[in-house]
């Protein structure tokens, strides 16, 4: 997906999340995020927002501290957390691809600006799902193509870093694959963290098949990872259900 692409997810995503949280009211718990109200999901995703905000526009190169959000509630919290979003969005709509900063994950877009498009997209439509959750509704759709990508940076970004937990004593293999999209990925699983490579055709312990869609949201935990799709060893789902956070 192209730079732009990115941005006008991020931007639709975005304007949905807070339409969303304020129909849900701020004060609602999450379902999808344990011990979390849609105030908690409005200060976090605006906080990324911004912490993504300073590293395209000031072109930093090292880890920036996190920022904290302000104790806001109700309409000031949500015109909080909608500043963010725009803010975000004018930053990368106006940086050149080229720009150099600081990224995080170890297989990325070609460029930091492609990185944190692509990043932010994702963090935002995640969290749009979770809002959804608040306010009960079943959640809406995500582009297939879209849903490919988010799935190939959790399982070959995200769960290929040190700090990720998703792991097993012995040598296992998961093979995930978009019935969709015709995407597979096969994921090895070992006391160190996972490599993930597409295709492959080593023998799985266990698979996970449904569109794009479904397993962008259950390999997220947005939703249950259990069902017809999910074949052979199930111990290896529930591995992931109880390890995969983020």
């Amino acid at each position: 997906m192209e730079i732009i692409s990115y941005v006008k997810t991020l931007a639709r995503e975005g304007e949905q999340l807070a339409d969303i949280a304020e129909r849900a009211g701020t004060d609602v718990l999450v379902p999808t995020c344990p011990q979390w109200r849609v105030a908690d999901l409005l200060r976090h995703t605006g906080s990324v927002h911004r912490w993504a905000t300073g590293y395209v526009a000031r072109g930093l190169t090292e880890r920036a501290p996190f920022p904290d959000a302000p104790e806001l509630v109700g309409a000031e919290l949500l015109a909080w957390f909608r500043e963010g979003h725009a803010g975000l969005v004018r930053t990368l709509t106006g940086s050149s691809a080229d720009a150099r900063c600081w990224t995080f994950l170890p297989t990325a877009p070609p460029s930091p600006v492609a990185f944190w498009a692509r990043r932010q997209a994702h963090e935002t439509t995640v969290h749009r799902m979770d809002a959804e959750a608040a306010l009960g509704v079943p959640f809406g759709a995500v582009d297939p193509g879209f849903a490919e990508d988010g799935v190939d940076e959790l399982l070959t970004g995200f769960h290929a870093r040190p700090q990720s937990r998703v792991r097993t004593a012995e040598p296992r293999v998961i093979r995930v694959t978009a019935s969709d999209t015709g995407a597979v990925w096969t994921v090895r699983l070992s006391p160190e963290p996972a490599r993930t490579v597409r295709g492959d055709g080593a023998e799985a312990d266990c698979t996970l098949t449904g569109e794009a869609s479904w397993l962008y949201a259950a390999l997220w935990n947005r939703r249950p990872l259990t069902g017809p799709g999910v074949t052979g060893d199930a111990e290896l789902a529930r591995l992931w259900v109880d390890t995969a956070g983020i």
